[in-house]
C-alpha cells in the first residue's frame, strides 16, 4: 500500500480553516450557484483527492445520481507541486463523456493547472463541461465557473487536518 503524503500546515499563520460544518454550507451554497444558472449538469465528475467530498455533497445538493472521479496527482506538500499536474490510473471513461453536460468538482483552484488538464481532457473528447470548486485563488490561470469562496490563503480541509491513520499499516517508503 502506498500513502499519499500529508501536507503539514500547522505551522501556518495564515491560513483559512473550513470546519465540517462550513463544509457543508459551503457544498449547498456552491449548489445554489449552479442550480441558479442555465448550466443543467448530466453527470459529476470529482477531480480525485481534493474533489471526492466536494463531489459528493455537491451531488446531493444538486440530486445528481451520475457520478465519476479523474485522478489526479499535483501537490506534494504545502505550496509544492510536480513540476505539472499528472493524470493517474484507473482512468476516467472519457469515451462515453461525449455530447454530455460534465460538472467537474475540485476543492480549490489554485494554480488553475490541474483543472486546465481535466476541462482541456473533456472538451477533447466532445463533452460539455464546466467546473465548480469550494476556493477559487486570485493566481489561478483558470476562472472557475462557480466558485463558492475566493482567498489567496493556504486552505485546510476539514478531510486533511489530520495526518493519516496509520496504526497497523506496514511502513512504507512515501517517495
Amino acid at each position: 500500500m502506498t500513502l499519499a503524503y500529508h501536507a503539514d500546515s500547522s505551522t501556518l499563520a495564515d491560513k483559512e480553516v473550513l470546519t465540517w460544518e462550513g463544509f457543508g454550507q459551503a457544498c449547498r451554497e456552491l449548489g445554489e450557484l449552479v442550480a441558479s444558472s442555465s448550466f443543467r449538469p448530466e453527470i459529476l465528475v470529482a477531480v480525485a483527492r481534493g474533489g471526492l467530498l466536494p463531489g459528493g455533497g455537491l451531488a446531493y445538493a444538486l440530486g445528481l445520481k451520475l457520478t465519476d472521479a479523474i485522478n489526479v496527482e499535483f501537490y506534494t506538500d504545502v505550496d509544492e507541486t510536480l513540476p505539472d499536474p499528472v493524470l493517474l490510473a484507473p482512468h476516467l471513461d472519457t469515451a462515453s463523456l461525449k455530447g454530455r453536460r460534465i460538472l467537474v468538482v475540485d476543492d480549490v483552484a489554485d494554480s488553475g493547472r490541474t483543472l486546465a488538464l481535466v476541462m482541456d481532457l473533456l472538451h477533447q473528447h466532445g463533452a460539455e463541461a464546466r467546473s465548480a470548486v469550494l476556493y477559487g485563488k486570485p493566481r489561478s490561470e483558470v476562472t472557475p465557473d462557480y466558485v463558492w469562496r475566493v482567498t489567496d490563503q493556504w486552505i485546510v480541509f476539514p478531510w486533511s487536518a489530520e495526518p493519516p491513520v496509520t496504526a497497523g499499516f506496514p511502513e512504507v517508503d512515501q517517495d
